[in-house]
């Protein structure tokens, strides 16, 4: 086992508090979500049926955070299509923390609203009762017959004309769980870690970087022990360097100022927000290597690849370095490669680049909306294998938070790592991700059960 980071970042993520709002055809949902967000979003229609999917939306209010689940009309008793919008409202309500259940004041309690409350009763999740279409004094008396509904106090509401919204979110935001707090925010220059094995090269792109012998460079492997903090001036900003002594061994087989050495390595993996794994590109990839990708990776940090040395690789070697790459780092192929002599500066311009993109992509966010249409395709397309007889789908996905990337899938069943692995690949094809691992975590809900 390694040893834990000197940060949280591999605490599960806590994506967004889930709203879903149903109800039966053409009682005004979409409207009302509009009014939610405080734009036209959602497709209104005077149409009964012009919702169909269950449509997932970014929303605040008063400074929270939260998401919207858009359904069609539900209709407990439906066939054909109407039953196929009835199954992706019920999905969205397994999805959510709270439901909204939208109601027409002006025609009242129906036998499919009183359907869709014993649906909501089994589901065992807060529920807020919108009197919707109250436009006027007259229009509340009427909204107070849904008492009978059995879900508590009606807020009465005008989606249309906005009366009333304020109350009614505020309810909202009294049943949903807090959301995260958001941890986007980048303050000083960005800092850089440099890792590798001893006597790759680091000291001595540190110091090609800063123009000037900033760190002891010397043959024998271990010259560097303590992190190194410098500010250098590279594409007319400042970055934060950290030299790092070698990463010899696994911590618990190093002994003496190795095991403090690699500790406080850790440690400045930890500090940074993207690392430059140095490799001798001269010599074999070695499992070394492949352990300080993998501890970058697994921390969560962007990752840059600098193979140095490269003035003394020929022909031969750049042929089976290239078979080594395809082989052994098959697992970071997302990570930005640049070939570097740091001896003599060749290329170490290229560095700068790769760190841009490199946190670019670890710093990307997905809207809400285009990740669930992104999914909905993708699964029409590629549904996961049938095991036992029964099918996983995903129900709802949200990116929980960026630096890095990470996703909460919500399944009706336990995906499988392959069909993670699957998706994760297909996120980085439509969205790009470069230079940073992805977190995929999955909360499967099964009906009944807050999950």
């Amino acid at each position: 086992m390694s040893e834990p980071s000197a940060d949280d970042s591999s605490q599960p993520a806590e994506p967004l508090p889930v709203l879903a709002v149903v109800g039966r055809p053409n009682v005004g949902k979409s409207t009302l979500v509009n009014r939610i967000l405080g734009r036209r979003a959602a497709v209104v229609e005077d149409v009964p049926g012009v919702t169909r999917d269950r449509v997932a939306y970014d929303a605040t209010w008063s400074g929270r955070a939260f998401i919207v689940l858009d359904t069609g009309g539900w209709d407990p008793e439906a066939r054909g299509m109407a039953e196929r919008i009835t199954q992706q409202a019920e999905l969205a309500v397994r999805a959510a923390d709270a439901v909204l259940f939208v109601v027409d004041a002006t025609v009242g309690a129906t036998d499919i609203d009183e359907a869709v409350v014993r649906v909501l009763h089994r589901a065992n999740k807060p529920v807020l009762l919108a009197a919707n279409k109250v436009d006027d004094a007259r229009g509340e008396a009427e909204a107070t017959a849904l008492w009978s509904l059995g879900l508590g106090e009606p807020y009465p509401v005008s989606a249309l004309h906005g009366r009333g919204s304020g109350d009614l979110l505020d309810a909202v935001l009294a049943v949903l769980p807090e959301a995260p707090p958001e941890t986007d925010e980048v303050a000083g220059p960005r800092r850089v870690a440099i890792v590798g094995k001893p006597n790759v090269g680091k000291s001595s792109l540190l110091n090609q970087l800063a123009k000037e012998d900033r760190v002891v460079v010397d043959d024998v492997a271990g010259t560097t022990v303590d992190p190194v903090d410098e500010l250098v001036q590279l594409g007319g900003r400042t970055w934060r360097f950290i030299d790092t002594a070698g990463i010899r061994r696994r911590v618990r087989e190093a002994s003496g100022h190795e095991y403090y050495a690699s500790l406080r390595t850790q440690t400045a993996i930890s500090r940074a927000e993207v690392a430059v794994v140095v490799i001798d590109a001269g010599q074999s990839l070695a499992e070394q290597d492949q352990r300080i990708i993998t501890t970058v990776a697994d921390s969560g940090r962007a990752l840059v690849v600098a193979f140095n040395k490269w003035d003394l690789v020929d022909q031969d070697r750049r042929y089976y370095l290239d078979r080594e790459i395809e082989r052994d780092l098959a697992r970071v192929a997302w990570a930005p490669r640049v070939n570097v002599t740091a001896r003599t500066g060749w290329h170490v311009d290229r560095l700068v680049p790769a760190l841009d993109a490199a946190l670019a992509g670890w710093e990307t966010r997905v809207s809400t909306g285009m990740l669930n249409a992104f999914l909905g395709r993708l699964v029409a397309e590629h549904p996961h294998p049938v095991r036992s007889g029964k099918q996983a789908r995903i129900m709802f996905a949200t990116q929980a938070q960026t630096a890095p990337p990470t996703f909460v899938l919500f399944p009706t069943a336990v995906l499988e790592a392959s069909y993670l692995r699957f998706v994760e690949r297909r996120l980085r094809e439509e969205f790009g991700f470069v230079g940073t691992p992805l977190h995929l975590q999955q909360r499967p809900r099964t009906k009944g059960k807050r999950g």
